[in-house]
């Protein structure tokens, strides 16, 4: 039997945090679905075609054979079930995050209690790391090189020299 995990989030950009979810993820699920969340009301920096380029750049072959790139608009579970999933796989960088993403999967957990939510904690390293931060550094031309993969970093530079 594979076992299934599913990863949801914006990932606009990529962030080193994101990328350390990837892998921890894949290091316990033999499959590993990336759910990129999108709104038409909130038009990301990237598109999902960009985001999910950047992604797959982000890993070596073998990886990127055993994960699978999604768009979804929908319910978390309702995704993550569409895939086959029996696992919801969620990153804590603090104790804000904690309660939150408890809240979360009560929640999903009383929508679907054949998925089960396992939180990743983050890396020291990367406790501090946000999508929206680097969004936001790399507009007023700062560097992001310490915070995304060098794919991202070269794609957010060409975002903002357009």
């Amino acid at each position: 039997m594979t076992r299934t995990a599913f990863l949801a989030g914006s990932f606009d950009p990529m962030t080193n945090g994101h990328l350390d979810l990837v892998e921890g993820g894949l290091a316990i699920a033999d499959r590993l679905v990336i759910g990129i969340g999108v709104h038409p009301s909130k038009p990301g920096l990237f598109s999902f075609e960009e985001r999910k380029a950047l992604i797959e750049a982000c890993l070596c072959a073998e990886d990127r054979e055993r994960m699978t790139v999604i768009a979804f608009s929908g319910l978390l579970v309702e995704a993550a079930r569409a895939e086959g999933a029996s696992l919801i796989l969620r990153g804590l960088r603090d104790g804000t995050d904690l309660d939150y993403e408890m809240q979360l999967a009560g929640m999903n957990g009383e929508l679907d209690s054949t998925l089960r939510t396992l939180f990743l904690p983050a890396r020291p390293a990367h406790r501090h790391i946000t999508a929206t931060l680097v969004r936001q550094i790399a507009a007023m031309g700062g560097d992001v090189g310490a915070f995304v993969p060098a794919a991202v970093a070269a794609a957010l530079a060409d975002k903002r020299r357009a």
